[in-house]
């Protein structure tokens, strides 16, 4: 991948941002770490963000920067607590602000709600054509280096609870300019089949009722190549 990110292993120490709320007990050791791809997916999702969506935190309805939009994509691994991530800005002007050790997140909260993050990305780069963008892989345990009640908004969080109900997890990303959120997107869930990533499957998986990753109308979507995605023969979805 060319396109080079920030290490949140190390972000766990230095903060990025001013103002950040230092981690209790948490170093690199226990904060999440990049990893290469892993060969297959649990499931996937994506967040079409908008400014009209971003929220307070007291729930206010706060437009984010106008005109701004945002492409998130999620592929995720549970099975290794691995979630890989493709992050397209257009509009959005650094730089980046958030109490967490970065501004780009997974929240767990609902359509028009606020809920505290549970994953920190790094924060997008200009690609050279306006955009901004970020792609990477991360597996778990994940910090924020928001602290609530004495622990990390990260703690316990498992990448299980976003394939149980996705519409209960939205992803943002927040600068000084918005720092309610520039942009927000509620997480949907891309259909997925059970063939594994990467040769994208045989005639014999076809007839076994497998399918490749769909991202038909998802145009923006800012993955390379076509994405198969195998789900776990323990889940019923």
């Amino acid at each position: 991948m060319s396109r080079s990110h920030h290490s949140l292993a190390r972000a766990a120490i230095v903060t990025g941002v001013a103002g950040a709320v230092a981690l209790v007990g948490a170093g690199s050791a226990s904060a999440e770490t990049e990893v290469a791809e892993p060969a297959t997916f649990t499931s996937a999702f994506t967040a079409m963000a908008t400014p009209a969506a971003v929220v307070d935190p007291d729930g206010v309805p706060t437009p984010g920067t106008p005109g701004a939009t945002g492409t998130f994509t999620y592929r995720i691994n549970s099975d290794l607590e691995i979630i890989c991530y493709d992050i397209s800005l257009s509009g959005v002007t650094p730089p980046f602000q958030s109490p967490a050790k970065t501004a780009t997140h997974v929240h767990q909260a609902a359509a028009g709600e606020p809920g505290p993050p549970r994953i920190a990305f790094p924060d997008p780069e200009d690609d050279g054509s306006g955009r901004l963008v970020s792609s990477g892989c991360l597996q778990g345990p994940f910090t924020t280096g928001v602290v609530t009640d004495g622990a990390d908004t990260g703690a316990g969080f498992t990448l299980a609870q976003i394939e149980a109900d996705p519409s209960s997890f939205a992803t943002d990303t927040h600068t000084t300019a918005s720092p309610a959120g520039a942009v927000r997107g509620q997480l949907t869930a891309i259909p997925v089949g059970g063939v594994e990533t990467g040769a994208g499957g045989t005639a014999e998986d076809a007839a076994g009722g497998t399918a490749l990753l769909s991202v038909a109308g998802l145009g923006a979507l800012a993955v390379a190549g076509g994405i198969a995605v195998r789900r776990r023969a323990t889940t019923g979805a």
